[in-house]
C-alpha cells in the first residue's frame, strides 16, 4: 500500500474518532444532566402538608391521618414520627421561627395543634373556627393567622400564649383557604376560594383593607419578597400575580394541563415560584421576572404540597399518591427544558379593588390537652429519579451511551488495524 494512501487512511480514521467523540459528548452530557439528583423519601401514610423548619434544618410532613413525619434535610431521611390528637384531620402547616414551633390546622377538631420542634410533640391545641385550612406566620407580631373555611373568618393566634386574640370577618361566601404573609406591607393575603377573589388584611387592625378579583377559584398563595408580589394559584386555572403596591392583578400565568391543588412556594435562590401539578405528577417553576414557566420536573404521584428549603436550595414535594416526598435541588430546575413558549402568557388585566373595614372581635381559647408523639427515628429509602421537561429518561439514555461506546471502540480498532498494516508493509 503506498505511503500516501496509508497516511490518508490513518488521518481519516482519526477524524472519524474525533467526530464521534464530539457527537457522543453532545448526546450524553444533556442526558447525564437530566438525572440531576431528585431524591425520593418514603414516608408513612398520605403526606398532605409540609412546613420547613429553618432552625433545625428539617421538614415537617403532615399526614392525612392523625400523624406525621420529620425529615432531616442533611440526610433526606425520616428522623422522627409525629402523633396528632385523636380525630385530627390535618390541613395546612406553618413554621413559627420565633418560637421554634409548627402550627397545624386540624379541621376534624376545629383546632390548631402546636408542635415543639425540640421534642416533636404537641404542646397545645387551640380552638378556632370551623374547618381551619391555611395558615400564615406573622413574624412582626408573633402571630399565626388561620383561615376558617366554614365560618368565612380568620382566627389570630398569639404564639406567646397560644390563644386566639382576635377574629377577622371576611366577605360572606369567601370560604378562605390559603394564606400568605407580606412583611413589607404587614398584611395577610387570603385566598377566598368561594368568592373568587383575594382579601387583604392589615395585621395592625385585623380588618380587611382590600379585595382583589382573580377570576378563578384561588386556593394557594406564595409571597415573593423580591418583587413585592403575591402569586395566587387559581385551582387549575393558572396563576394570578398581585402587586402589593396596588393590590391589583398585574399578570396571569397559564399552567400545564393537570392542574394544581393550591400547592405553591417561593424559591428565593432562583426567583421562581414553584407549583405542584397534582394531575400530571410534576412541579412547574414560574420565573418572577418573566411570569412564564421556565421548568417542569417530574416528581412522585399526585403532588399535594410544596415547600422550599433555602438552607439547602431544595424543594420538598409531598406526593399524596404514593406515600413519598420528592426532594428537588435547584440545579434540577436549570437542567430541564422550558415550556414557557407554549404554556405561559402574561397580561395586565384591570382588577377592581375595594376597601372594606372589619371590626375585629376579640375572643380567647385556652390551650388544651398536650398530646405526646413518637420520637423513634425511622430510616427511609432514597432513590434518584429523572427531571421532567421532555428530557428522555434512563432506558433511552443507556441505549445511546452503549451505542456511542461500540462506535468508539470500533473506530479505535480500525485505527490500530490500519496502523499495524502500515508497519507490516
Amino acid at each position: 500500500m503506498p505511503v500516501s494512501y496509508r497516511g490518508f487512511i490513518r488521518k481519516t480514521s482519526v477524524m472519524i474518532l474525533l467526530v464521534l467523540l464530539v457527537l457522543g459528548s453532545a448526546l450524553v452530557v444533556p442526558f447525564a444532566r437530566a438525572q440531576t439528583g431528585v431524591a425520593t423519601v418514603s414516608v408513612p401514610g398520605t403526606p398532605q402538608s409540609l412546613a420547613y423548619d429553618s432552625g433545625k434544618g428539617e421538614v415537617f410532613v403532615i399526614d392525612l391521618g392523625a400523624r406525621g413525619s420529620v425529615l432531616s434535610d442533611a440526610t433526606n431521611t425520616v428522623v422522627a414520627n409525629l402523633t396528632l390528637p385523636a380525630g385530627s384531620s390535618p390541613e395546612g402547616a406553618i413554621y413559627d421561627s420565633g418560637k421554634g414551633e409548627v402550627f397545624v390546622a386540624d379541621s376534624g377538631n376545629a383546632a390548631v395543634s402546636v408542635i415543639s420542634d425540640s421534642t416533636n410533640k404537641v404542646i397545645a391545641n387551640v380552638g378556632v373556627g370551623g374547618t381551619p385550612d391555611g395558615l400564615a406566620y406573622d413574624s412582626a407580631k408573633g402571630e399565626v393567622f388561620v383561615a376558617n373555611g366554614l365560618d368565612d373568618t380568620l382566627s389570630v393566634i398569639s404564639d406567646a400564649t397560644n390563644t386566639v386574640i382576635a377574629n377577622v370577618t371576611l366577605p360572606t361566601g369567601s370560604s378562605p383557604e390559603g394564606l400568605a404573609y407580606d412583611p413589607a406591607k404587614s398584611e395577610v393575603f387570603v385566598a377566598d376560594n368561594g368568592a373568587g377573589n383575594v382579601s387583604v388584611v392589615s395585621d395592625s387592625t385585623n380588618g380587611v383593607v382590600a379585595n382583589v378579583v382573580t377570576y378563578g377559584s384561588p386556593t394557594g398563595l406564595a409571597y415573593d419578597p423580591a418583587k413585592g408580589q403575591v402569586f395566587v394559584d387559581n385551582f387549575g386555572d393558572g396563576f394570578a400575580v398581585i402587586s402589593d403596591a396596588s393590590n391589583a392583578v398585574v399578570a396571569n400565568v397559564v399552567l400545564p394541563a393537570g392542574g394544581s391543588v393550591g400547592s405553591v412556594a417561593y424559591d428565593s435562590a432562583k426567583g421562581d415560584v414553584i407549583v405542584g401539578n397534582y394531575g400530571s405528577n410534576t412541579i412547574s417553576a414560574v420565573s418572577d421576572s418573566s411570569d412564564k414557566i421556565v421548568a417542569n420536573v417530574t416528581v412522585g404521584s399526585e403532588p399535594y404540597d410544596v415547600a422550599y428549603d433555602p438552607g439547602k436550595g431544595e424543594i420538598f414535594v409531598a406526593n399524596s399518591g404514593n406515600s413519598t416526598v420528592s426532594v428537588v435541588p435547584d440545579a434540577a430546575l436549570s437542567s430541564t427544558t422550558s415550556s414557557s413558549s407554549s404554556t405561559s402568557t402574561t397580561s395586565t388585566p384591570v382588577s377592581s379593588t375595594s376597601t372594606a373595614t372589619s371590626a375585629p372581635t376579640s375572643s380567647t381559647a385556652a390551650s388544651s390537652v398536650t398530646s405526646s408523639s413518637s420520637t423513634t427515628a425511622q430510616t427511609s429509602t432514597t432513590s434518584s429519579t429523572g427531571g421532567g421537561g421532555g428530557v428522555p429518561e434512563f432506558p433511552y439514555q443507556f441505549f445511546v451511551a452503549a451505542l456511542f461506546t461500540v462506535l468508539l471502540t470500533a473506530t479505535y480498532l480500525l485505527v490500530r488495524r490500519r496502523t499495524s498494516f502500515g508497519r507490516l508493509e
